[in-house]
């Protein structure tokens, strides 16, 4: 009987470590696509949207190395190398611009990372079906007001005679009104805090279809065992969504340094340069505004390259430390 068991087990190591021939593997690959073709032909139009406006575009980077013109065609245009990259990294406004994306960027990630997660868990935990709905349905209504209409509300409300000023005043925190849309100092707080307002509640609408997905009877286990309210929160709810809140922080750093520009160009003014340019903004006066298309370009391959980077250390880094990944 041993000997039979152990042949088996022999038999079974084999068949793992026998690799398959590559005939066989492609006729199981093609099986299961004409098994699920239907699902292949209604992502084409997505796959096709993503390789004509994400990858086409990147040989656009081409213009990086070239003295571009636009009134030249391909083989027309001068080849400099790395030239824009060697007077980019020299310029002083550069590190200046990439102090500012990494500075709001870092607000951005701490503040708009962890609030969304506090305000879902806090929103699950409301017994009022009515009232928790209620408070769902404003607290994401924010993203769909355009960044125009939200820098218009928040000068207003900063301004020397806005609303802030007054309730300071009131409360008796300060003497008199502060110019927060004048100082650089403010700069930074004033676009995290109104980039929480705006976009808390559609950033928690994600885990909370995550926490929705576990299962009630650990919350039930959970009560008879005794744990309280906060203790089903940190032993079943965080833990539920951990694989959630792992992924889109890998996808977050991934940004971290391609923050768009929309916010800081609607919220500054010329008193708050030194503050408010971004790396986005930054190629948009230097680059495309004064015609010089490549160092443009350069510019914006550099915060690419840095991104894709950033991407594939936090996927590495988390894939080892919580086996948690997006690749």
């Amino acid at each position: 009987m041993e000997t039979l068991s152990a042949r088996a087990d022999t038999e079974k190591e084999k068949a793992v470590t026998t690799p398959e021939p590559p005939g066989k593997r492609m006729k199981r690959v093609w099986r299961s696509i004409v098994q699920q073709k239907y699902l292949y032909l209604m992502s084409m139009p997505f796959i096709i949207w993503v390789f004509v406006f994400s990858y086409l575009p990147v040989w656009g980077w081409t213009m990086a190395f070239q003295n571009y013109k636009p009134s030249k065609s391909f083989s027309q245009q001068k080849w400099v190398g790395f030239k824009n990259f060697v007077e980019l990294f020299h310029d002083d406004r550069f590190y200046l611009v990439l102090r500012n994306t990494l500075a709001m960027s870092l607000m951005g990630l701490v503040a708009g990372f962890i609030i969304p997660i506090l305000f879902a868990v806090l929103l699950n935990e409301l017994r009022g079906k009515y009232f928790k709905r209620t408070v769902q349905t404003v607290s994401y209504l924010p993203h769909f007001v355009s960044w125009v209409v939200v820098a218009g509300i928040i000068t207003k409300m900063l301004s020397m005679d806005g609303i802030v000023n007054e309730l300071l005043i009131q409360l008796h925190v300060i003497d008199g009104p502060i110019q927060f849309m004048a100082e650089g100092k403010y700069f930074w707080g004033i676009v995290t805090a109104s980039d929480v307002w705006k976009e808390t509640g559609w950033n928690a609408i994600i885990y909370l279809a995550a926490i929705t997905g576990i299962d009630r009877e650990l919350y039930e286990a959970a009560r008879v065992d005794g744990a309280g309210r906060f203790r089903q929160i940190w032993n079943i709810t965080l833990p539920g969504i951990r694989t959630t809140i792992s992924v889109l922080l890998i996808m977050s750093l991934g940004h971290l340094i391609g923050i768009g520009f929309e916010k800081q160009f609607q919220l500054s003014n010329s008193l708050v340069t030194d503050y408010s340019e971004v790396l986005d903004l930054y190629a948009l006066k230097y680059g495309i505004q004064i015609s010089r298309f490549s160092y443009g370009t350069a510019i914006s391959m550099f915060t690419s390259v840095v991104s894709i980077i950033l991407l594939l250390t936090a996927n590495g880094i988390m894939k080892k430390t919580t086996k948690e990944s997006i690749m």
